[in-house]
């Protein structure tokens, strides 16, 4: 019989890799196979509902919330009760391989980058840029502070702060990249991004109708509000062709400082919130290893469209629009991959408190936006 001595020498010699998980066999790619076969159907009968349910509901009285309803909520919905029966049949952690939240989303937004277009930014730069540094900012910031006065985890509060001052999930994915967050995490507040914006498609177009605003300032503020880049065009689209121009314009500039947002959390958690006391400073090296490197990719994509778009005009327009297409298809394999590896006792964990953080933080954007809007883009017009 073995000694522990023995035992303990076996760990660490050649012999170590016996106590290594299993190579991956046939049946484990099989399996994968199997898992991206479920999640592929699911994001094509995503896409199909996405497409088709607007022209069900043509006519009835559920028309312009079937309009507005956008593929990410289809996709999770999918993707939540695709969980639910592969869960009951015991297939749940046999294909969840093929689960790659991480891989789709990242590779879309990095696809993302290419619909900003860097020089219809400039068309408004002056007044976008500076309310999307005031918003971002100030927004943020009180986010930040009441998740800590709620006493909810720094990750969480990172992605609560990034997605409600930014651009939404997208922003909450790039946070998560930077502060290493658990998918539960991310799923929460992916969750409660789609949730606060679905209402608001409808809510702002109309204030901005009581509050007589001018379509300058109504699409400033739409596009400074919602947190999801479809729903901002939905309701933009609603205030009108001018607001619906001034609201992308407001909200591309607010995702082009995504990358700044994601370098500034790496160093903050880097240096601060993981470093422990008495030790070494993290260097460069440890701040880009900790980078999210696919945002560089997002920058690189938007340059490059600007370029494209510049040098053959509007017969570009066709690729870029084959490309979103692409990006689209990438969130949907996402936002299902998110759907199936939800965990609801992670979820129910979390509690009342992120959703009072997140709510809180709608209703502080909406104010101070309104009032930057009102400022910096009073009598503002495109013409």
């Amino acid at each position: 019989m073995a000694t522990e001595a023995t035992r303990g020498a076996a760990q660490t010699g050649p012999q170590a890799g016996l106590l290594a998980p299993p190579p991956r066999d046939r049946r484990f790619w099989a399996w994968t196979a199997a898992g991206l076969l479920v999640v592929l159907l699911l994001a094509a009968l995503t896409r199909y509902l996405e497409q088709q349910v607007p022209e069900w509901a043509a006519g009835t009285a559920l028309e312009d919330i079937a309009a507005a309803i956008e593929y990410p909520v289809y996709a999770i919905v999918l993707g939540l009760l695709g969980n639910l029966v592969v869960t009951l049949t015991g297939l749940h952690d046999r294909i969840a391989a093929a689960f790659r939240t991480e891989f789709f989303i990242k590779t879309g937004l990095v696809l993302l980058g290419a619909s900003i277009n860097l020089a219809v930014i400039a068309s408004a730069a002056g007044p976008a840029i500076a309310q999307a540094l005031l918003l971002i900012s100030g927004v943020f910031l009180f986010t930040w502070w009441l998740a800590g006065r709620l006493g909810l985890d720094d990750k969480l509060r990172a992605l609560l702060a990034s997605a409600v001052s930014i651009c939404g999930v997208s922003a909450a994915i790039a946070a998560a990249g930077a502060v290493r967050a658990r998918r539960e995490q991310l799923a929460y507040t992916a969750s409660l991004v789609i949730v606060f914006a679905l209402p608001s498609i409808f809510l702002l177009p109309w204030l901005a109708d009581v509050l007589g605003l001018s379509p300058a300032v109504a699409g400033a503020w739409i596009g400074g509000n919602i947190d999801t880049t479809a729903a901002v065009t939905a309701a933009g689209a609603l205030a009108g062709e001018d607001a619906l121009q001034i609201a992308s314009i407001v909200k591309v500039t607010q995702n082009a400082l995504m990358g700044v947002v994601a370098v500034a959390l790496t160093a903050y958690f880097a240096l601060h919130v993981e470093r422990r006391p008495g030790s070494a400073r993290p260097g460069l090296g440890e701040l880009w290893r900790r980078f999210p490197k696919f945002v560089l990719g997002f920058v690189a994509a938007s340059v490059i469209a600007t370029w494209y778009l510049k040098a053959v005009g509007a017969d570009g327009k066709a690729t870029i629009a084959i490309v979103n297409d692409l990006r689209t298809w990438f969130f949907i394999l996402a936002f299902v991959s998110i759907g199936l590896e939800v965990r609801v006792a992670a979820l129910r964990q979390a509690g009342w408190r992120p959703i009072a953080v997140f709510g809180a933080a709608t209703v502080f954007n909406l104010v101070l936006a309104l009032g930057l809007a009102s400022l910096l883009f009073a009598g503002f017009s495109l013409s």
